[in-house]
């Protein structure tokens, strides 16, 4: 299990260096500044007069480079398969042939820098991974020889000697501004002593040795180890800026700080956050900036979960205590005064872990705080974190923090996972494959499987049952259970004594993990201090049997349950919150708990543990519970109970003829705002409860897709997919519309691909245009934002195009270029056009410009 954006680093200067002075003519004397500019197509060897090179061979030099990658990955580390190799080799040679085409000089292409050099190239050469149809491995592969590649030629430009000597014309101009940005930086970093310098050092060598590694669940039994370096295991995902019907922004989410010095990032649970969490602060202490995030360069990182610094009657920590409230052990004291004088440089990056997992009543206080510190401190980078509904929307809207949601695994992104995971545990790939069949064919595997922890407790079950999967959440996380508490030792051969003697049955280690669970989430708590633990299971011992004190019982199930951990000295949690809701739900329900259960419906936090307590309870129990839901007054009740009915083992035909009466006002929804209501309050929750294609008629046909397009999300995909056949107008114009809501490239193969009306679709950049090119085009386009003449002529398939709206300034050339599409009959602008324009207009095309 390799990262592939590794291996491309791994080709030697003196293997690469070669290759790319083939791509260009040999050097000349002189600037080159009387003549005519330096410009890179002009420097190329593969056209021209004069060809040293030929454009076949330029697919030689990237086949050499693929090659020689590959050869020095480590064996069992190739990325990807000798298909995949061959259509890496395709794309790399076609960027490269792009260099025939830039106009930019010599000198600008090494001021873009090799990131952003890269980045132009495969938007030149309009090298998609639709085109080569590549996974997410091998576009990672491809990335990095490019961006090797383009290092090199960078490289090769400045050894020029015409290069050099243009440059030192220019040098003279960059001086003065150098000086004053020099100057800036001094004032806005504060001279740092010998003390502080030798401190951050050793305090980087801790974030990356405390944070670098990533566990995936599972491997600890077929590979030995669950802990996996971060560089190699991490997978990026998505994060989203709704933007409601205007479209959202997506960015990698590791990029977020990029775009936003303060960002509010939701996320369900096992989605990735603290993941995130970790690769941004291992980033900003690796001095080498491997990863491409400059803007954390010369930044440092404060990881400050929020279940270890807030404790009960005491105050969150001021700057000087950040690394004592996490029990950081650095070696050296930490200088006084060193955390307030980063802040003030502001070099800071704070890593905010897990609002929810505190109390209602100490995100209050969390609120405050995070207010006073941006504002004392300002110019630092923030990264808050939480569950999606823990906190409302605009919750830090006064501190200028921008919110976005971190996007579940898209399609490609799990069967990227799969086969990570089954090559990181040393099984063939055929079995992630199957698991992958496995499932999409079973709709409750298919929505599990939007997380890394999920996904990876799928890949362990899949193999560990030997291809068997449940078809049911209650099922799944009995068989994880079964496989961590009762399975793990006996896979691993590890012996079976105690303090206590022998191996604690599996039931009997459940009834005590459930006690621990079940007072977590009585007490609003994520994490517990060792001595409560050590009390609740003490209490327990002597009723179930156990010659052992609550330190050993404590002890043992730490080590051998593979459910707890110590986050912390002193501190406990479990693995996951998921396992915490599952064990806390089965004990309410033995407890009879069920008033507390009900009484908690409108807390979002419970939703889980309410759902599985359902799925615990005998039918008596169930329906009572059920009846109760649907009777308490609010809509969040009523649909929870509605959702609760696949849980239940056994619903009486009157009880569920209770729910689904409850819930009648509220779906099917009866206009457009009930939509959007329904979608807010439900969540995910209410694709279950819509009726599908086939009952939707009439003005609830496009409603119904409208509530799963608000909810978002691969459930909500895959519900929408369901419609595209379905032959109402509105019904495809609310498919157009919810396309920058989804992933890209999975919702244009899984939706847009299909409709057969294609109405109006929204288009917020190039990136959009090309998807839709990989498909043949689109007849109605509306282009969203600022736009080049030179995009939407190269880009927009000529012969499908019949319709375009602008909805931004026309650009100088005006509009004579419409004239390159001879089947577009309107054009639609929301700004007026002034005569002289309009006469540019090719005839039969219809303006239409907006009413006075």
């Amino acid at each position: 299990m390799v990262d592939p954006s590794a291996l491309g680093a791994r080709l030697a200067s003196s293997a690469v260096a070669p290759l790319v002075k083939k791509l260009f003519v040999k050097d000349q004397p002189g600037a080159a500044l009387v003549t005519k500019p330096v410009r890179i197509s002009g420097l190329v060897s593969f056209k021209g007069e004069k060809q040293d090179v030929t454009p076949k061979d330029v697919e030689k030099i990237a086949d050499e480079l693929v090659r020689r990658a590959l050869k020095a990955a480590g064996p069992g580390e190739l990325p990807v398969d000798a298909g995949e190799a061959v259509a890496v080799r395709t794309a790399l040679a076609r960027s490269l042939a792009a260099l025939g085409t830039l106009t930019i000089e010599d000198y600008e292409a090494v001021a873009l820098g090799p990131d952003e050099f890269a980045r132009t190239l495969r938007s030149q050469s309009a090298v998609t991974v639709a085109t080569f149809a590549l996974s997410r491995d091998a576009e990672l592969f491809l990335d990095r020889l490019l961006h090797t590649a383009s290092l090199h030629i960078l490289n090769f430009f400045t050894q020029r000697s015409t290069y050099i000597a243009r440059q030192q014309t220019h040098q003279s101009q960059q001086l003065a501004q150098l000086v004053k940005a020099v100057d800036v930086l001094l004032e806005r970093l504060p001279s740092q002593s010998a003390e502080d310098a030798a401190f951050e050092a050793q305090y980087a060598a801790y974030i990356t040795a405390r944070h670098g590694t990533l566990t995936i669940y599972g491997l600890d039994v077929y590979a030995g180890t669950s802990e996996w370096p971060l560089d190699t295991a991490y997978l990026s995902l998505e994060a989203t800026r709704d933007r409601a019907w205007e479209g959202a922004a997506q960015v990698a989410a590791e990029q977020v700080l990029a775009q936003h010095d303060h960002v509010l990032l939701r996320g369900v649970a096992g989605s990735g956050k603290t993941t995130l969490v970790q690769w941004l602060a291992v980033t900003a202490a690796d001095l080498t900036y491997q990863h491409g995030l400059t803007h954390l360069m010369g930044r440092v990182p404060f990881v400050l979960p929020m279940r270890r610094i807030v404790r009960p009657g005491t105050e969150l920590p001021v700057p000087e205590q950040f690394l004592k409230s996490v029990g950081c052990l650095v070696t050296g004291e930490q200088p006084a005064g060193w955390v307030e004088r980063v802040l003030r440089a502001g070099r800071g990056v704070l890593l905010v872990d897990g609002i929810d997992e505190i109390s209602e009543e100490r995100r209050k206080d969390a609120k405050r705080w995070l207010r006073d510190l941006t504002r004392t401190f300002p110019g630092n980078l923030w990264l808050v974190t939480t569950r999606p509904t823990a906190v409302p929307e605009r919750w830090l809207d006064t501190t200028d923090f921008a919110e976005l949601t971190l996007s579940p695994m898209a399609y490609d992104d799990v069967a990227t996972f799969v086969r990570r995971w089954h090559r990181a545990a040393g099984v063939d790939e055929s079995v992630g494959t199957a698991l992958l069949r496995s499932v999409r064919s079973a709709p409750e595997l298919d929505r599990l499987a939007t997380n890394p922890l999920m996904c990876g407790m799928l890949c362990a079950l899949h193999r560990d049952r030997r291809g068997f999967l449940p078809q049911d959440r209650k099922s799944v996380y009995r068989a994880a259970l079964t496989m961590l508490v009762e399975r793990r030792d006996v896979e691993r051969e590890v012996a079976p004594g105690s303090a206590f003697g022998g191996r604690l049955p599996f039931d009997t280690q459940i009834q005590l993990l459930q006690k621990l669970a079940w007072w977590l989430i009585r007490n609003s708590r994520a994490e517990m201090d060792r001595t409560d633990a050590v009390r609740i299971l003490g209490d327990a011992a002597p009723s179930m049997n156990i010659d052992g004190s609550g330190a050993d019982v404590y002890r043992w199930l730490l080590l051998r349950s593979g459910l707890l951990r110590e986050p912390a000295d002193g501190r406990v949690d479990f693995l996951h919150r998921t396992f915490q809701d599952y064990l806390g739900a089965r004990l309410a329900v033995q407890e009879m708990d069920f008033d507390l259960l009900v009484n908690q419906a409108g807390r979002t936090e419970w939703e889980d543990v309410i759902l599985l307590a359902v799925a615990h309870a005998r039918p008596v129990e169930a329906e009572r519970m059920l009846r109760r839901l649907a009777t308490d007054g609010t809509a969040r009740g009523k649909l929870l109970a509605a959702a609760s009915l696949r849980y239940a083992t056994e619903v009486a035909p009157g009880a569920r003829q209770h729910v689904e009466e409850s819930v009648r006002s509220l779906i099917p929804p009866q206009t457009e705002h009930e939509a959007y209501t329904l979608a807010e309050v439900g969540g995910p929750l209410v694709l279950g409860l819509l009726p599908g294609p086939d009952e939707a008629e009439g003005e609830l046909a496009y409603l119904v897709p409208l509530v799963a397009a608000r909810v978002g999300g691969p459930p909500a995909l895959h519900f929408l997919t369901l419609f595209r056949d379905h032959p109402d107008e509105r019904v495809q114009l609310v498919l157009t519309a919810s396309w920058s809501t989804f992933d890209r490239e999975l919702y244009l193969r899984e939706v847009l691909a299909h409709l057969s009306r294609r109405p109006l679709v929204p288009v917020h950049g190039p990136e959009d245009l090309r998807a839709l090119r990989s498909i043949g085009g689109w007849p109605n386009i509306k282009f969203i934002g600022p736009y080049r003449v030179e995009e939407l002529t190269e880009l927009i398939v000529p012969e499908q195009l019949t319709r375009l709206s602008l909805d931004a300034p026309h650009p100088v050339e005006g509009l004579a270029w419409l004239s390159a599409f001879p089947r577009l009959t309107d054009v639609d602008v929301d700004t007026e056009v002034d005569a002289s324009r309009a006469r540019q207009i090719p005839s039969g095309v219809r303006l239409n410009t907006p009413a006075k």
